[in-house]
Order: C-alpha cells, then sequence, then structure tokens
C-alpha cells in the first residue's frame, strides 16, 4: 500500500489517527459480539470448567499471534524499535504490575479494552471503572503514583534488544513462534466447532485477534512510509486513557496520533455491536459495596497496567504477539493475580459468582 500520496496531504497524525479509528471499530465491534474478556477466561480456567470465554480469548491471542508472526517473515513490517522489545524494560514491573492488572480485573469485572465496550451498550458500572483507570494510569505515568511506579520497576530491569525478545531468550527461531500461534489457532477452533459455540463467539474472536494484527501493519506501514520519526505500536488501552484524559482536562493537548482514533473507533464499533445484537441496556450499581468494590479494581488496573507496560490487550495480546519477554511476564502475572483474586473473593466460601463480565 502506498501511503505516500495521503501523507503528503494529511500528514503523519492525521494519517495514524484514522487508522486507530478504523482499528478500534473493529476490534470494537468483535470483542462486543464476541464477549471477548481476559476476566472471563482466567475465572474458567481457574476454576476447571474451560468454556466458551476462554475458547474467544484463545482465539483472538493465537490469531494475533499467527497474523503478526507471518507478517514479520514475509518482511511486510519491522517492529525492531518498538519500545516493547528496543528500550530497557523492567522485569519487576511486568511481573508486579501483572499481579495488580489482574486481582483488579477481577474486582471491576472486566479489563480495560472490556470496560470500554461494556460502556459503549450502556453499562454505567463500567463507565466510572473506566474513568478511575484513566485518572489512576496518568497518575501513574506522570503524576502522584509514578514516584511508586519508577522505584517498583528499577528492582529488576532487563535490556532492550536481544534479551527482551523472548524467541531469542529461548533460542528460537521466528518460524517457531508461528508454529506455536498456529498449534493454539488450531486448538482454539477444534474446540469451537466440536462445542458447537455461536457462531459469533469464534467469528469475533479471530477477528478482535486480527485487529490487533491490523493495529501494528496499520502503524509500522506509516512509519515505513514517513520522512518523520513514528513509533510503530500495537493496540492498547492504558497509555490512550492516560491520553485521553489529559486531551479533556489539560492545555496544550497531546499531539494527534494513533491512540487519537483507538478509543473513539472502538467505543463505536462495541456501540454498533451492541445495536446489532441488541445488547443495549443501562445498568448500575445494586449496592455500595459493589461500588466499592469497582472503584478499587480500577485502582489496581490503572496502575498495574502502567507497571506492566501494558493491559491486557496491550501486553497480553499485542505484546504477546510480538513475543516481548516482559509482555509475556506480564500476562503471566495477570493469570496469576486474577485466578488467587478470584478464588479468595469469589469462589472461595461465597460461591456461586459468575464467570462473566
Amino acid at each position: 500500500m502506498d501511503l505516500l500520496p495521503l501523507l503528503e496531504r494529511t500528514g503523519d497524525g492525521p494519517l495514524l489517527a484514522f487508522g486507530g479509528g478504523a482499528v478500534g471499530l473493529l476490534f470494537g465491534f468483535f470483542a462486543q459480539r464476541s464477549r471477548f474478556c481476559l476476566r472471563a477466561a482466567v475465572i474458567e480456567f481457574a476454576r476447571g470448567q474451560p468454556g466458551e470465554k476462554l475458547a474467544v480469548w484463545l482465539l483472538a491471542f493465537s490469531a494475533a499471534v499467527v497474523a503478526v508472526q507471518a507478517m514479520l517473515l514475509g518482511g511486510v513490517i519491522d517492529i525492531s524499535g518498538t519500545r516493547q522489545l528496543a528500550a530497557r524494560g523492567s522485569i519487576s514491573g511486568a511481573l508486579v504490575g501483572g499481579l495488580l492488572f489482574g486481582a483488579g480485573m477481577i474486582m471491576a469485572r472486566g479489563c480495560a479494552s472490556r470496560l470500554l465496550v461494556l460502556s459503549a451498550t450502556g453499562n454505567l458500572r463500567a463507565l466510572l471503572s473506566g474513568l478511575i483507570f484513566a485518572v489512576t494510569a496518568q497518575a501513574a505515568l506522570g503524576g502522584a503514583l509514578a514516584p511508586l511506579r519508577e522505584n517498583i520497576s528499577a528492582w529488576w530491569t532487563v535490556e532492550g534488544g536481544p534479551a527482551r525478545d523472548l524467541l531469542a531468550v529461548t533460542h528460537v527461531d521466528r518460524w517457531s513462534g508461528l508454529a506455536f500461534g498456529l498449534l493454539w489457532l488450531l486448538a482454539a477452533l477444534w474446540y469451537a466447532v466440536r462445542g458447537r459455540r455461536e457462531a459469533w463467539k469464534w467469528i469475533g474472536g479471530l477477528g478482535a485477534g486480527l485487529a490487533v494484527a491490523l493495529g501494528w501493519a496499520w502503524t509500522a506501514t506509516v512509519a515505513a512510509t514517513s520522512f518523520q520519526l513514528v513509533p510503530v505500536q500495537g493496540l492498547t488501552f492504558s497509555g490512550p486513557s492516560a491520553e485521553w484524559l489529559m486531551r479533556v482536562v489539560a492545555s496544550p493537548a497531546p499531539a494527534i496520533g494513533f491512540d487519537f482514533g483507538l478509543l473513539p473507533g472502538v467505543f463505536a464499533g462495541a456501540l454498533l455491536g451492541g445495536v446489532v445484537g441488541r445488547d443495549l441496556k443501562l445498568e448500575g450499581f445494586k449496592d455500595g459495596y459493589s461500588m466499592r468494590r469497582y472503584i478499587a479494581g480500577a485502582v489496581l488496573m490503572g496502575f498495574g497496567a502502567m507497571l506492566a507496560g501494558g493491559c491486557a490487550v496491550g501486553a497480553g495480546v499485542s505484546g504477546g504477539a510480538i513475543f516481548s519477554l516482559t509482555a509475556w511476564l506480564a500476562l503471566v502475572g495477570m493469570w496469576a493475580g486474577a485466578a488467587l483474586t478470584d478464588r479468595v473473593l469469589d469462589h472461595g466460601p461465597r460461591q456461586g459468582a459468575k464467570a462473566g463480565p
């Protein structure tokens, strides 16, 4: 795709924002229709009740891995300069942040992307939690919580380059990464077909994963065409949430880029999905305990995401698809933190909590 004429006409920022909006629209629609949610997948796995929610997450994750690795092998994109691989990273931040994020998404009944999708269909609990998530993320990025984040991140660091590339660390090539993704993709597809899942479940799961890969492809293509320094990035919700918060409350506003279009695109896509599925419904809090739980969970997610270097999609799927070491450690932390919190809060003495958001 020759983007040079468009770049010369619009500039980097608007073109990136347009792509962010389009990718977000696709992700939001497919995530809403498939009920894509890491929290629900972890709960099913941790309780020994694997079902459609785990299958949907595996479909999205493996589809992203396969698509990204195939593009890398084909020379379509170059991600060697991304912050998840090239910059100095934090192993302690990934692990601790992942644990906190995992605990928070159980308490708030959804990860950052799920909260945005639910907000679009009328869930006021998710809307409040998403706002608190954004405030906390900004506080951790450059506000009152930034010193604590920096302190924890400094405990155990790793240099950028091969030391942060999981494929290089494990001494395997990119073909092995593609084979890994294909193995899980085939397993997830087999499970979906065998279980006779609703078509939207597996179609939506695949679509959400491919939207993540498309995010990498779009930013990498613009970066390769532009004469300016353009960051290559995938889908994430922690940084864009903090950016949109500052765009609303501060001046001058951050520069327009991929993140500018992403959140509105996801919201619009989820709203469209809600209309198609007739899922639009206003929902609020039932009691004071629920509100306290959601608020605490959103705070843990906001801080944990910035500490881990991304949310369940940013680190867990986007970072996982390029085999970033710290992203995979963050994902492991999210699974562990979520499973433990579910055991303590929802599946201990007071059993019967629902696995769905």
